[in-house]
């Protein structure tokens, strides 16, 4: 076995080393990647890493957003019915639709309605035999509370499935084109069961993509292949596509001036400047729609208390963290979204920084001077936050003036989030980019009753909140929508589960010979209709 990992090391870095001869030859792009995906099986994950790694590119879902945008488009349904009562949603499948052929797979079938069942009834029955035999959750569909309320999944045909809902949901196409709701195999599944590998389902993944996976080496590299028979005949125009993974940012930038990279992500505030005058790479560029934010685990003491989190918020310097760590690329943020979404309430002020009340605000807590809390930076970049090991230095300084002893502590990213959902930190920095333009994607996602155990970091559950974002999510009219979710907003701003910090703008560094890729809103990677020239 040791002998076999030490061949498939040594394979993988020849690979890697070969990556800039592909980068010569127009069909193949190199993607200078920030971090490790913690596997291929989108349902498991929340993160842009994972979805990059795996929905992006191996998967399709029955609606999808438009690439670089917000609207959404048939995918692999054509086209759907929705119900007067707005709960039963028919989908059309499309036909034609092959998964992929791998050496440790060979479909028999093209995708159909079964594929559809078995990707949703998996997230929704935990007695599901491969549920069973491989037991593992569904964080982004829990959070968005879809296993309470999707009622039933049922074939009417080959090609028609038919999805009943408990209660209105007013984003419920938006959500299956998230990338949880990527669709699995389930004739692959079958064979996993009968071989006894069904956790295979996350290593070795199968679907319907424009992409085809081939191999994995944790830090190193992804490589995938395109996809001969994908339906979108024309949407697939290199050969390999490969991501090689460098934590480091001025690593990627190194690797994309030599063109051992044709694009990467998440660039240095600092490296801004000579990037953009580089006469060989592109740097587009666009407001981002995310949130950088401190979230205080409210289930420790002493963030049980409000006074406390109220304190800890006053006491943040937001203006120097903007100025040190996003160096000109990023936005005051006072609220618990972007005010590019919908239902934003610009009536929402800061507390603003003052450490006098914070210290006022600790002592009337009973926080004695010295205590220790601590604090969690994330180990890589993303759009939200370009510099977390600083951001949490200066925090650990405007901390310790109001006598809070901040310890930082920081883990691989798949560990990070784990833990984090685990509730093991008393105060983290985390963000998020939006996922489908709905004011629910922040305000249940983030901060909702039914995400306690995943993207809502802060283990806050308010009943007054909950009921007004649920309420809202049932409502079909835009602007009574609206109304609820701003009352929401100003108890999320009064009960401070969170600080707001930044809202960043999005660079995507690129060399001049890319052509035709996409900035997505939701902070994703796809590389679909990108080509490479010379």
């Amino acid at each position: 076995m040791r002998k076999n990992a030490v061949i498939r090391s040594m394979v993988a870095a020849g690979l890697l080393a070969s990556a800039p001869l592909f980068a010569h030859a127009a069909n193949n792009l190199v993607y200078c990647s920030e971090g490790s995906p913690a596997g291929f099986d989108p349902g498991q994950y929340t993160t842009g890493t994972d979805f990059d790694a795996s929905a992006e590119t191996v998967f399709n879902r029955l609606t999808q957003f438009e690439r670089g945008g917000t609207q959404v488009i048939p995918g692999l349904a054509e086209k759907w019915d929705v119900s007067d009562d707005g709960k039963t949603y028919t989908f059309h499948l499309r036909s034609g639709v092959k998964f992929h052929t791998t050496e440790y797979f060979k479909p028999t079938r093209e995708f159909n309605a079964d594929d559809v069942l078995f990707t949703f009834n998996r997230m929704l029955d935990k007695n599901h035999p491969f549920r069973k035999a491989y037991q593992t959750e569904f964080p982004y569909f829990t959070d968005m509370g879809m296993d309470a309320n999707i009622a039933k999944v049922e074939k009417v045909d080959d090609k028609t499935v038919k999805f009943t809902l408990n209660e209105v949901d007013a984003a419920f196409i938006q959500n299956l084109a998230m990338s949880f709701a990527s669709i699995q195999s389930a004739e692959y599944a079958d064979q996993l069961l009968k071989q006894g590998k069904a956790s295979d389902i996350n290593q070795k993944p199968i679907g319907t993509g424009p992409f085809v996976f081939n191999r994995y080496q944790k830090d190193a590299m992804i490589r995938f292949k395109a996809n001969p028979d994908y339906w979108n005949k024309g949407e697939v125009k290199i050969d390999n596509l490969i991501f090689a993974i460098n934590t480091d940012a001025s690593v990627r930038m190194q690797k994309l001036k030599a063109n051992e990279c044709q694009i990467t992500l998440f660039p240095r505030p600092a490296d801004l400047e000579a990037l953009k005058k580089d006469p060989n790479l592109n740097m587009p560029s666009q407001p981002g729609f995310n949130l950088g934010y401190i979230a205080y685990n409210v289930l420790h003491k002493p963030f049980d208390k409000l006074e406390v989190r109220e304190a800890l918020d006053m006491a943040v310097n937001k203006k120097a963290i903007i100025d040190a760590v996003y160096q000109g690329a990023g936005q005051l943020a006072v609220n618990g979204m972007p005010p590019t979404q919908w239902s934003y309430d610009d009536s929402i002020k800061d507390a603003g920084y003052n450490p006098e009340k914070a210290k006022e605000l600790l002592k009337k807590a009973g926080v004695a001077e010295g205590t220790e809390i601590t604090l969690w930076a994330m180990p890589v970049q993303r759009p939200y936050n370009p510099n977390a090991k600083l951001m949490a230095e200066m925090l650990q300084s405007d901390w310790a003036k109001v006598g809070i002893k901040a310890k930082i502590v920081t883990y691989e990213w798949g560990e990070y989030i784990k833990r984090a959902k685990g509730g093991e930190h008393d105060a983290m920095l985390i963000g998020w980019s939006g996922d489908n333009g709905d004011p629910d994607n922040w305000l249940g996602t983030l901060y909702g009753c039914d995400a306690v155990d995943g993207n809502n970091f802060s283990k806050w559950c308010d009943p007054a909140y909950d009921k007004l974002i649920k309420d809202a999510k049932r409502t079909p009219d835009q602007a009574k929508r609206t109304e609820l979710y701003k009352q929401a907003q100003h108890i999320l701003k009064e009960q401070v589960p969170i600080t707001p910090i930044a809202h960043s703008t999005v660079y995507q560094p690129m060399r001049k010979t890319v052509q035709d890729f996409k900035i997505s809103p939701f902070a994703l990677n796809s590389f679909y209709g990108v080509s490479v020239g010379k």
